[in-house]
């Protein structure tokens, strides 16, 4: 026997805090009872649950990396026509869902998957999974603007934790840099906006790791299945908490 909301989540529903929702809301059945008190036990071999009419059955769990390329939705429907990143992923024949976002300008890695569970460990903030991204800038950052960006920036919903800050790759004849930047945070372009506060906006961005695991060896627009080492790696690197500082 198992929490209602967990059997949910790793049904690949949705986070365990949304079917939480889903359940105080009166969306969820078991059994033709409806239930919102949280809490609530149910055998998932045995109980007919249902999420607003549709039977829930338990799917086998699947992780996959996918190479998000620009200009494509990070969801699971786009009312306007827009391509999104299911529509690269035809051959897997469960519904899986992204794991956070990508903006639709911002490319590289993203993980999706249908366990609910393990979607909720890699962006619950008190975990500060690690994520790397490659930002493209005009011109070339000082190391003491740099330094900002290490030691955290303020910006409108509040200061940024410490970043590891490099440089990647500097390009004269073009006037570009290329800085590699590892956040702990999930805010929304929350990259972008540090780069606009030292007055470097960003003209391209890629992210290239997400905890230990690299985007290496995927094409854009391709994507490939985690291994269970690799499940495992995600797992223990969200659980092996990852202390950060506010900056100042």
């Amino acid at each position: 026997m198992e929490r209602l909301q967990k059997v949910l989540a790793e049904a690949g529903v949705a986070s365990r805090r949304k079917c939480e929702e889903l359940i105080t809301a009166g969306r969820v059945k078991v059994n033709d009872e409806i239930i919102t008190t949280l809490g609530v036990k149910v055998d998932a071999s045995k109980d007919i649950i249902q999420v607003d009419g549709r039977t829930i059955k338990q799917e086998q769990k699947v992780y996959v990396l996918f190479n998000k390329p620009k200009g494509v939705i990070t969801s699971a429907s786009d009312p306007g026509g827009r391509k999104i990143v299911t529509d690269f992923l035809k051959p897997v024949k469960e519904r899986i869902y992204p794991i956070g976002r990508l903006d639709y300008d911002t490319e590289g890695l993203l993980l999706l998957t249908n366990d609910g569970e393990f979607a909720n460990l890699l962006t619950h903030p008190k975990h500060h999974v690690p994520r790397t991204y490659h930002a493209t800038v005009k011109g070339v950052p000082h190391g003491t603007l740099l330094d900002k960006l290490r030691d955290g920036v303020q910006l409108e919903d509040g200061m940024t934790a410490p970043a590891e800050v490099d440089y990647h790759d500097i390009s004269e004849d073009k006037n570009e840099t290329i800085v590699s930047i590892t956040i702990y945070e999930g805010r929304n372009r929350q990259v972008r906006r540090m780069f606009d506060a030292i007055q470097f906006p960003v003209i391209k961005l890629k992210r290239v790791k997400f905890g230990p695991i690299f985007l290496t060896g995927v094409p854009r627009g391709k994507f490939r299945h985690l291994s269970p080492k690799e499940v495992k790696e995600l797992k223990d690197s969200a659980l092996s908490t990852h202390k950060i500082q506010k900056g100042k």
